[in-house]
């Protein structure tokens, strides 16, 4: 499906807004449901440690699920895997917002990490796949922006849904989305050519159970009060113990692995890891603190707590336009150190914030925040993949979304204990 001067990919327009509906829808839902929680937790008479687990639930299994994408696309195709993505995410989304029990919406919840897992790396590949390579950079921006608006906007939606209408509405708003998703998808993206590929079991297994084990303790350490709890102690050392096992495995198993460890030869692709776990570190560990601080110590209501972030949104989307236009024209990494210097600069701002300031620090933090990531997003995607194969990108993207995820799950617990 790569695309050649001779043999262009028909629908690019149609292809890009309708996978990014997809990924839109997912990466909301993301943060969307955080500040339903109070509301979900009186309707479903559960207690303060019950109702997390709708938070949890999904993060764990979307984590698990997220490495066995690149499979499942070699396995049976790009487009079916996207299509089943799709449907089972938006029957999950209506199942949690008709749940009547909490037992109801966590294995609805399960449901949409399993089912979202691959919606996010997939429309990544897709847009490497279908676009020349000198628009590969405004792709890439495209791309940003839709993941970017998960945790910038879905806390402002959630709460405006559950104030103006109910807390299901968070969930029942995937529906119309993920119909016209469906749609486009099933209509315009063409297929891939599957391959029948063996699954390294003993390989996924170890890293699903790594995975899943520190997801649980990082979401859960907090509230058990960390190394307290017996069981985040048997949470950490199973998680190192089932990492080390996979890495092993993976350096000295002969023929096929989990992982490809051509993944691995590529310098691009490696050291881009590393600087998209720092730039979900910046991303969602201060989106994550910002909305609690403001209502909580400032006492903001959830509508203009919203609005006076919005404008870390806005700097995101103007940094990604430009930045889209600029990637083929001068050096990714001059770029990215522009945009780690802004981010560098609002954090420092965000250490003047004190209960007493007024607004106006939070919106130029915020925006100037905004267009660091925006800076520094694009220009990453782009050089992480720019020397990998395209044989490759069903695997490279899920281990590129599970290493932003993986950071985001790791800075907030330990920046809200901070």
């Amino acid at each position: 499906m790569t695309p050649t001067p001779q043999n262009p990919v028909p629908h690019r327009g149609m292809i890009t807004v309708s996978i990014m509906l997809a990924t839109i829808m997912q990466a909301l839902d993301t943060t969307i449901a955080n500040v339903a929680l109070p509301h979900m937790q009186g309707s479903l008479q559960a207690s303060q440690d019950q109702i997390t687990w709708v938070l949890t639930s999904y993060i764990v299994a979307a984590a698990i699920t997220l490495p066995l994408t690149g499979w499942f696309c070699g396995r049976w195709g790009r487009r079916r895997v996207f299509l089943v993505s799709v449907v089972g995410f938006t029957v999950a989304s209506a199942l949690c917002g008709i749940a009547g029990s909490l037992v109801e919406i966590v294995g609805a919840r399960l449901l949409q990490g399993v089912f979202g897992a691959a919606l996010v790396p997939l429309s990544q590949a897709v847009l490497l796949d279908i676009n020349p390579r000198e628009k590969v950079g405004q792709a890439m921006a495209i791309w940003g922006a839709g993941i970017m608006i998960g945790p910038i906007l879905g806390p402002l939606l959630g709460g405006w849904l559950t104030d103006q209408l109910d807390w299901r509405w968070v969930f029942f708003i995937n529906l119309p989305v993920g119909i016209v998703a469906f749609w486009g998808i099933a209509r315009y993206l063409p297929e891939s050519r599957p391959k029948s590929e063996k699954l390294d079991v003993f390989g996924f297994a170890t890293l699903s159970l790594g995975i899943g084990l520190l997801q649980l303790f990082l979401d859960r350490g907090e509230q058990l009060d960390w190394f307290d709890s017996w069981e985040i102690r048997l949470e950490a050392i199973g998680a190192v113990v089932a990492l080390a096992f996979f890495a092993v495995h993976t350096w000295t198993v002969q023929g096929v692995s989990f992982l490809n460890r051509d993944l691995l030869k590529d310098r691009n692709f490696v050291t881009g890891q590393f600087f998209a776990f720092i730039v979900g570190i910046i991303l969602f560990a201060t989106t994550s603190l910002l909305p609690n601080f403001l209502q909580g110590l400032m006492g903001y209501p959830v509508v203009y707590t919203g609005a006076i972030t919005a404008p870390r949104g806005v700097g995101t989307m103007i940094a990604m336009i430009v930045v889209g236009r600029l990637v083929q024209r001068v050096d990714v990494r001059a770029i990215m150190a522009v945009g780690f210097g802004m981010s560098a600069f609002s954090l420092w701002q965000m250490t003047r914030f004190t209960p007493d300031m007024d607004s106006t620090l939070i919106v130029i933090s915020g925006f100037i925040q905004g267009l660091g990531i925006g800076f520094t997003f694009v220009p990453l995607s782009t050089a992480t993949f720019a020397t990998l194969p395209a044989r490759l990108r069903n695997q490279g993207t899920p281990i590129f979304s599970l290493m932003r995820t993986s950071a985001a799950a790791w800075a907030s617990p330990w920046c809200r204990r901070c």
